[in-house]
C-alpha cells in the first residue's frame, strides 16, 4: 500500500531542475528522456528505501518509450521550464546524487530499454499504454531485488534480474567523507527501519 505521507520534495520540477543542473556541472546536456528515466528509478528506489512515501508528486505513465511524467514533458517540452526553485531537504539531495552517480553515466537509450523489461512498466503498458505505473508496483518489483545471486546477478520473487535492476543497498552506495582528524569514513543516508514501528514500552 502507498505511503499517506507527504512526498519529500514539495514540487516535482524541483527534482527535474536538480537533474538537469546535475548533468551540467558534469558537462552534459540531459536528454528529455534520460530525465524521466532517472526521475522515474527515482522515485522507484526512494519508495523502497522509506517505506512507499514518494520523493516527489509525480505521476508516471507507461509511454511507448519507457516511463514518462506528463506534467514535466509538457513543462520541458521545448526548453528548460522557468520555474521557481526551491531548495530540497538535504535528505533528498543525498538521495538524488545516489540517484545520479549509479545511473547518470547510462545513455537514454540503455535506461529506457533496461526499464521496459522490468515488471512495473511492462505491466502497466500491456494493461494498455499510457497506463499509470504505480508505487505499488515500483516497490513490490524494486524493493524485492537482493544482492544473493551469482556475482553480477540480481533475484527479484525468485527470477534472476541482471545488474540494469539493482538492489536498494547497491544504489545507496556509501559517500567517502572525512572525519575532524582527516581520516577517510563512509557516510550512508539514513534508513528508516522497515515494518510497523516498535513499542519500547512493551
Amino acid at each position: 500500500m502507498a505511503s499517506t505521507r507527504p512526498p519529500l520534495v514539495e514540487t516535482t520540477f524541483d527534482v527535474a531542475n536538480w537533474f538537469i543542473d546535475r548533468a551540467l556541472n558534469d558537462n552534459e546536456y540531459l536528454q528529455p528522456q534520460k530525465l524521466h528515466r532517472l526521475m522515474f528509478l527515482a522515485q522507484a528506489y526512494f519508495a523502497v528505501a522509506n517505506n512507499g512515501q514518494r520523493l516527489m508528486p509525480a505521476i508516471f505513465i507507461a509511454d511507448a518509450v519507457g516511463p514518462l511524467e506528463p506534467n514535466i514533458y509538457r513543462a520541458f517540452e521545448t526548453q528548460k521550464a522557468w520555474i521557481t526553485q526551491e531548495k530540497m531537504p538535504e535528505k533528498a539531495t543525498l538521495f538524488l546524487d545516489n540517484i545520479w552517480r549509479r545511473f547518470g553515466g547510462h545513455s537514454a537509450e540503455h535506461l529506457s530499454k533496461v526499464i521496459r523489461k522490468h515488471p512495473p512498466y511492462a505491466e502497466a503498458f500491456a494493461e494498455h499504454p499510457r497506463s499509470v505505473i504505480t508505487e505499488e508496483a515500483m516497490v513490490a518489483f524494486y524493493g524485492n531485488i537482493r544482492v544473493d545471486g551469482p556475482a553480477g546477478q540480481r533475484t527479484a520473487g525468485g527470477v534472476a534480474h541482471s545488474a540494469d535492476a539493482p538492489a536498494l543497498e547497491t544504489v545507496l552506495r556509501p559517500r567517502v567523507m572525512r572525519s575532524h582528524k582527516g581520516k577517510p569514513v563512509n557516510v550512508m543516508p539514513w534508513m528508516p527501519r522497515k515494518g510497523p514501528p516498535r513499542d519500547d514500552n512493551q
